[in-house]
């Protein structure tokens, strides 16, 4: 186990310090910790740009966010449904208009536990293809943007990535054979996390200076788990996020505010609680397991990304 560098109490928002003059975007803003992560750093006087797919929500987000901190606050909203590749462009094309600077793109966004397979507008399973299909193409199109900016990017992983294959399961990536929820959640997560150590390693080799971190939000009281999940883990989830093996979605978004601000982070690390299970407790480095960083797998992985997103990926 890595010795928290933070100290006992693990990373917290303590250690932000002024953030006036700094613009976040993050996916999936306006509700759990996304939302949390908003609010966190717009208390610090940063901006944020969320990327949501529902106007009506992201709009009530906003009008709770002004309240609380002021009418001036720079919080704005983009429509973006990761689960639509068109959505991904138009939005990004509109990052690229409006927003002069980005100094850390949070990929929050995420769906869990899809009871029964699902896909999106460009026939990809739903939660392969909103987690890191939607994502990979974001990050493409934004790059030059946030290289530009000297910014990074963080991309929110999962303790799934453990479970399910452990692979990618290339023949057959909508799961038409063998579709589950759990293992066909914890593959999307798998290959989000794949990617962003393939990205850095990409960074790297073209001496580029973009930093990419992945962390995880542990287990949190967040909307992750939703009505399309089956009754059965909805009904696991309601009583297990009532005790204490479960945390606040504010102490859930703390991992990606650290990969967004803090300073001397190492890259290829994976962040978040590190207490029981790595489901709460204080938030450090976490032990990265090795399959994560195969390679081989990761290329192949790019390909395919770059495939059926319809754009080609150079660093």
């Amino acid at each position: 186990m890595n010795k928290n560098k933070f100290g006992k109490q693990g990373w917290t928002p303590e250690r932000l310090g002024d953030l006036s003059g700094k613009t976040y975007l993050i996916t999936g803003a306006n509700a759990g910790a996304g939302f949390e992560a908003s609010k966190i750093l717009l208390s610090k006087g940063a901006e944020v740009v969320m990327l949501n797919r529902n106007e009506k929500k992201s709009n009530t987000a906003i009008d709770i966010l002004k309240e609380q901190f002021g009418a001036s606050t720079k919080v704005s909203f983009i429509k973006m449904d990761l689960a639509a590749l068109s959505s991904v462009r138009n939005a990004a094309a509109e990052v690229e208009t409006s927003i002069p600077k980005i100094d850390a793109l949070i990929c929050n966004a995420a769906v869990a536990q899809v009871a029964e397979q699902k896909f999106t507008s460009d026939g990809f399973e739903s939660q392969l293809g909103i987690n890191h299909y939607g994502h990979f193409l974001l990050i493409n199109l934004l790059f030059a943007s946030i290289e530009k900016s000297g910014g990074r990017i963080v991309v929110v992983g999962s303790e799934g990535y453990k479970m399910g294959l452990k692979t990618i399961q290339f023949e057959d990536m909508n799961f038409d054979k063998n579709y589950h929820a759990n293992n066909t959640y914890c593959h999307s997560k798998l290959a989000q996390i794949m990617f962003a150590y393939e990205l850095q390693n990409r960074i790297k080799e073209a001496n580029k200076s973009v930093g990419v971190y992945v962390c995880h939000p542990g287990a949190s009281k967040t909307s992750l788990i939703n009505k399309d999940a089956s009754l059965m883990t909805r009904i696991t989830w309601s009583i297990l996020s009532i005790s204490p093996m479960v945390q606040t979605a504010e102490q859930g978004a703390y991992p990606e505010i650290m990969c967004a601000t803090e300073d001397n982070l190492k890259q290829q690390a994976y962040y978040g609680p590190t207490g029981r299970m790595n489901w709460v407790g204080p938030v450090g480095e976490c032990e990265l397991e090795s399959f994560v960083l195969d390679r081989e797998i990761a290329t192949k992985l790019w390909t395919v990304s770059e495939n059926q997103t319809g754009r080609k990926f150079e660093v």
